[in-house]
Protein backbone atom coordinates (compact mmCIF):
# COMPACT_ATOMS: atom_id res chain seq x y z
CA UNK A 1 0.00 0.00 0.00
CA UNK A 2 2.77 2.13 1.08
CA UNK A 3 4.26 1.69 -2.76
CA UNK A 4 1.17 2.31 -4.39
CA UNK A 5 0.72 5.59 -2.44
CA UNK A 6 4.03 6.92 -3.23
CA UNK A 7 3.70 6.17 -7.25
CA UNK A 8 0.30 7.83 -6.87
CA UNK A 9 2.29 10.95 -5.35
CA UNK A 10 4.71 11.04 -7.52
CA UNK A 11 2.41 11.09 -10.55
CA UNK A 12 0.18 13.41 -9.33
CA UNK A 13 3.52 16.03 -8.95
CA UNK A 14 5.00 15.59 -12.23
CA UNK A 15 1.34 15.57 -13.81
CA UNK A 16 0.85 19.10 -11.92
CA UNK A 17 3.79 20.36 -12.93
CA UNK A 18 3.09 19.40 -16.64
CA UNK A 19 -0.20 21.06 -16.30
CA UNK A 20 1.84 24.61 -15.54
CA UNK A 21 4.48 24.06 -18.06
CA UNK A 22 2.51 22.89 -20.83
CA UNK A 23 2.24 25.15 -23.94
CA UNK A 24 -0.83 23.31 -25.75
CA UNK A 25 -4.02 23.90 -23.41
CA UNK A 26 -5.50 20.77 -24.67
CA UNK A 27 -2.47 18.68 -23.35
CA UNK A 28 -2.80 20.94 -20.07
CA UNK A 29 -6.37 20.30 -19.37
CA UNK A 30 -5.68 16.49 -20.03
CA UNK A 31 -2.83 16.55 -17.54
CA UNK A 32 -5.48 17.92 -14.90
CA UNK A 33 -7.53 15.16 -15.33
CA UNK A 34 -4.84 12.53 -14.78
CA UNK A 35 -4.02 14.44 -11.61
CA UNK A 36 -7.41 14.55 -10.66
CA UNK A 37 -7.39 10.80 -10.72
CA UNK A 38 -4.14 9.94 -8.88
CA UNK A 39 -5.84 12.46 -6.04
CA UNK A 40 -8.93 10.13 -6.29
CA UNK A 41 -6.68 7.42 -6.07
CA UNK A 42 -4.98 8.61 -2.76
CA UNK A 43 -8.33 8.84 -1.38
CA UNK A 44 -9.10 5.58 -2.28
CA UNK A 45 -5.74 4.45 -0.08
CA UNK A 46 -6.76 6.37 2.80
CA UNK A 47 -10.69 5.07 2.71
CA UNK A 48 -12.39 7.91 2.04
CA UNK A 49 -14.31 6.25 -0.76
CA UNK A 50 -17.11 9.15 -0.73
CA UNK A 51 -14.24 11.35 -1.41
CA UNK A 52 -12.88 10.00 -4.11
CA UNK A 53 -15.88 9.10 -5.96
CA UNK A 54 -17.16 12.94 -5.75
CA UNK A 55 -13.48 13.85 -7.26
CA UNK A 56 -14.00 11.51 -10.34
CA UNK A 57 -17.77 12.52 -10.93
CA UNK A 58 -17.24 16.09 -10.35
CA UNK A 59 -13.96 17.53 -11.25
CA UNK A 60 -13.06 15.10 -13.58
CA UNK A 61 -16.23 14.37 -14.92
CA UNK A 62 -18.46 18.00 -15.18
CA UNK A 63 -15.53 20.54 -14.37
CA UNK A 64 -13.25 19.14 -17.32
CA UNK A 65 -15.75 19.02 -19.37
CA UNK A 66 -16.67 22.00 -18.90
CA UNK A 67 -12.92 23.72 -19.63
CA UNK A 68 -12.43 21.59 -22.66
CA UNK A 69 -15.89 22.81 -24.11
CA UNK A 70 -14.25 26.17 -23.29
CA UNK A 71 -11.16 25.55 -24.85
CA UNK A 72 -12.57 24.37 -27.97
CA UNK A 73 -14.77 27.47 -28.36
CA UNK A 74 -12.08 29.92 -27.77
CA UNK A 75 -9.75 28.36 -30.57
CA UNK A 76 -6.67 29.13 -29.39
CA UNK A 77 -4.05 29.37 -32.51
CA UNK A 78 -1.28 31.05 -33.25
CA UNK A 79 -1.30 33.82 -35.41
CA UNK A 80 -0.49 33.17 -38.81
Amino acid sequence: MEILFFILAAVALVSGVLVVIQVNPVRSALYLILNFFTVAGIYLLAHAEFIAAIQVIVYAGAIMVLFLFVIMLLNLRHPE
